[in-house]
């Protein structure tokens, strides 16, 4: 009889679940429309009768530095590329239904830099001083329900210097309403991890945070379930449990995954968990959490490997900002940039060097990067003026909590780093935070080590490494040193977590390309730069600190024991334009540059790092009559390349010993530069470059034929001027203007010149080296976009992208 009723009860529970699986307790909504914004202070802001008749009506996320003018006075410095900061006010007018008293309401912030205070009604829900975390209130006790309220956010960038790049300013990442039950899944409220995997089977433990905001005890059935790919249920774990009032209780699920397939950086498989939770038989709340089956391990001889395959890191850092859009984080332009990424052959991000956006480690989890995610550029001891050292003592302990809670379920990240450079490695105090900063995170994650990048490799000066706390040794630089390292940190797993700092203009080139300069070649020294702000596209320049690309590479391809290399950088940034003073605004290490076009070694990389034929020569063919030019060839999978002039060969080359391109200097004339790369005597691949002749018209080419009318979506029109033939006019500097009407609106303008002082929101732009961007955001409006491009001298150009 007893087994009976037990019977009867698990099938009435499965029956009263089963009616309620179709139900979605948990509402998310979009929070970035309708925001009123004017820069300055203005506190009274916080009332209900305050007018914003005369402040700006916008959607976030939004920077408004980025819409500023570049000053050389400008506070920012250098730094953050001479653009204005300052302090702004949000403010937003919403209404709640009344039906929703009993619920629980919060805001989430993923970003605002910096120095928040969040008002509701004009209460004061909190302050956040760093511009990176993510974080969220309840609003639930100070709505007033069925009837308007009023949000309002202060935003406080104007102490400056604070950063040692751009940071942007204001509320730069999306923000959400999340409406759920008072019992409901914690804010980052579970932790997956998979500590068995075999080919059979895989044990998935889960552990959740369920949070009762009622005044009274609740009992609950929490069902989880695991989906695949398809969509398809193929593990599901159910526990009862009962949570005391108005507080937090854990509970464990264990699952057994069949035949799992594992995550890695060419097929990255993601599974994903559905935690419900069920009151009285109604869906109190449901909870997605990322899954994905994989494991990794570093070693001191052998360096990584994923899922028990030996796999080189193949890196670069970026930083947050999105080039034209500023600060501003949207997924399509993270998109863009990190698919540019995967082509070249990168398998790894490193977060350089703070938080990024939850958009950017769903797309490393979905695209297949590793990621080394980063907490700090700075502890204690301070780097500029006014950075996070001032709120170290108050807010790193929470903000390095929070930031681990938030990505520990991103199957992407394989490693914690809890600082860059940091300024106490080179005094004992660093002992004691390091290991203060490991404990931290080994209390919310043990599944990952804990590195910190490095730039002293003299054991005895480095106080960061005396304190043992470290699982992983990052450093940055010195390439020449690696070879020992095995001898000095004798057991130690190591990691390039910064490299190589070389220096690029894209499609700007000087000779001859033969010898390596550093400019400057020691800190403050003179250098002999160019005129003009530019630096050679070959691979010939770099910083004092750093290596050229290949000599880097050239290095970290022979130390088995090496992890792997993070290029300093994958894209140029805003700020830090070393080696050049204003009107130079923007840095010159990236691979690819601020507008998104691959400069010269980006197929360097792409002949070393991925398996598809490559065959890259350089520079353009527009010269001067009888002079002395170079030309490089990139490669792979050929034996070797042959190069012709107007059908006369130059000869045949090939890569010797360890060399990664191949050279010839060829006294120009006009016509066509022939490269034809062969193996074992069979054509492997066939590339020419024309001498560009008179400028015919502008060439327009949009990354994409249709977008999303959802406000958001993003369309990139590549700019560039070409002859009557369709070869691009290398050297062309045409003043582009731009118009746009239909469904979408010009959102931002650039050409990867690192000196050019025109605003990005310009709705015009000039060429640099025969190239520019134009960036075109959806507006909401299921209409044809149409975008035109003029210029005096040749007919206007004109192209369509339709809206979905």
């Amino acid at each position: 009889m007893i087994l009976k009723k037990i019977v009867i009860a698990y099938l009435i529970l499965c029956v009263t679940i089963a009616a309620a699986q179709g139900k979605k307790a948990r509402i998310i909504e979009d929070f970035n429309k309708n925001w009123n914004f004017k820069l300055g202070d203005h506190p009274d802001a916080i009332q209900a009768n305050f007018s914003t008749a005369d402040w700006r009506t916008l959607q976030l996320p939004h920077d408004w530095s980025i819409e500023g003018a570049f000053d050389k006075d400008s506070k920012t410095k250098q730094a953050q590329g001479f653009l204005p900061a300052g302090k702004g006010w949000y403010r937003k007018t919403f209404t709640v239904p009344a039906s929703f008293k009993s619920k629980t309401i919060s805001i989430e912030f993923d970003g605002v830099f910096k120095n928040s205070e969040v008002f509701i009604n004009g209460h004061s829900l909190g302050i956040r001083p760093n511009g990176y975390i993510s974080f969220s209130y309840d609003l639930s006790a100070f709505l007033n329900f069925g009837q308007p309220n009023i949000i309002a956010v202060k935003v406080d960038n104007d102490a400056q210097p604070n950063s040692r790049w751009y940071t942007g300013s204001g509320i730069y990442r999306n923000v959400r309403l999340v409406i759920a039950e008072k019992l409901h899944v914690a804010e980052w409220g579970t932790f997956v991890t998979t500590p068995e995997i075999y080919k059979e089977k895989a044990l998935v433990h889960l552990e959740v945070e369920v949070k009762n905001d009622s005044d009274r005890e609740k009992e609950f059935i929490l069902v989880s379930t695991i989906f695949d790919k398809n969509n398809d249920d193929v593990a599901e774990v159910q526990a009862t449990g009962k949570i005391a009032a108005n507080s937090s209780s854990k509970k464990i699920q264990d699952f057994t995954l069949k035949k799992p397939k594992l995550w890695n950086t060419e097929n990255p498989y993601l599974y994903k968990i559905i935690t419900k939770i069920y009151e009285k038989g109604e869906l109190a709340d449901n909870y997605e959490t990322p899954l994905g089956v994989r494991f990794f391990d570093f070693d001191a001889e052998k360096g990584f490997s994923l899922n028990g395959k030996p796999t080189k890191i193949l890196g670069v850092c970026l930083h947050h900002d999105n080039g034209a859009l500023g600060a501003v984080e949207n997924i399509h332009a993270l998109k863009r940039k990190l698919v540019l990424m995967k082509e070249m052959g990168v398998n790894a991000i490193r977060m350089s060097h703070n938080p990024h956006s939850l958009e950017m480690m769903q797309l490393c989890d979905e695209m297949g990067f590793i990621v080394q995610d980063e907490a700090f550029d700075v502890w204690k001891k301070k780097k500029v003026t006014n950075d996070y050292n001032k709120d170290w003592d108050a807010w790193h302990k929470k903000d390095l909590e929070d930031f681990i809670k938030r990505d520990r379920n991103h199957p992407s990240v394989m490693m914690w780093s809890i600082g860059n450079e940091i300024r106490e490695q080179f005094d004992s105090t660093g002992i004691a935070i390091t290991k203060e900063l490991a404990k931290i995170v080994k209390s919310l994650d043990i599944t990952r080590p804990v590195t910190s990048a490095l730039t002293e490799n003299v054991i005895e000066k480095n106080f960061i490494y005396q304190s043992g706390a470290l699982d992983l040794l990052g450093f940055n630089y010195k390439h020449e040193d690696y070879k020992d390292f095995p001898t000095r940190f004798k057991g130690q797993k190591i990691i390039a977590s910064e490299s190589v700092s070389a220096l690029e203009t894209r499609g700007h080139y000087d000779f001859p390309a033969d010898g390596i300069k550093a400019w400057p070649p020691k800190h403050g020294a003179p250098f002999d730069g160019n005129a003009d702000w530019t630096v050679s596209a070959f691979d010939q320049v770099k910083s004092y600190w750093g290596a050229t690309h290949e000599e880097n590479w050239k290095t970290i391809k022979k130390q088995d024991f090496m992890a792997g290399t993070f290029i300093w950088t994958g894209f140029d940034y805003i700020g830090e334009p070393d080696p050049y003073p204003y009107p130079a605004r923007s840095s010159y290490f990236g691979i690819v540059d601020l507008a998104g076009f691959p400069k010269d070694v980006y197929y360097m990389y792409q002949s070393e790092w991925t398996t598809k034929p490559v065959l890259h020569i350089f520079p353009h063919w527009n010269w001067k009559a009888g002079q002395e030019v170079d030309v490089w060839a990139y490669y792979n999978n050929a034996d070797e390349v042959e190069l012709l002039l107007n059908g006369k060969s130059l000869g045949k080359k090939s890569k010797q010993n360890d060399d990664l391109h191949i050279s010839w200097r060829v006294k120009f004339e006009p016509g066509t530069l022939k490269a034809i790369s062969r193996k074992n005597g069979k054509v492997v691949l066939e590339k020419e470059i024309h001498t560009a002749g008179e400028a015919f018209k502008i060439d327009l080419l949009a990354d994409k034929k249709v977008i999303k009318n959802d406000g958001y979506d993003l369309v990139y029109v590549t700019v560039s001027i070409t002859d009557k033939d369709g070869s691009l006019s290398p050297t062309a500097n045409d003043l582009i203007n731009f118009e746009v009407s239909g469904g979408g609106k010009l959102v931002g303008v650039d050409n990867g010149y690192q000196a050019n002082l025109d605003s990005f929101k310009a709705n015009s732009c000039k060429l640099f080296n025969g190239k520019c961007i134009a960036i075109i955001q959806s507006i909401g409006k299921r209409e044809t976009i149409k975008i035109k491009a003029s210029t005096g001298s040749l007919p206007f150009s004109t192209i369509e992208v339709k809206v979905d």
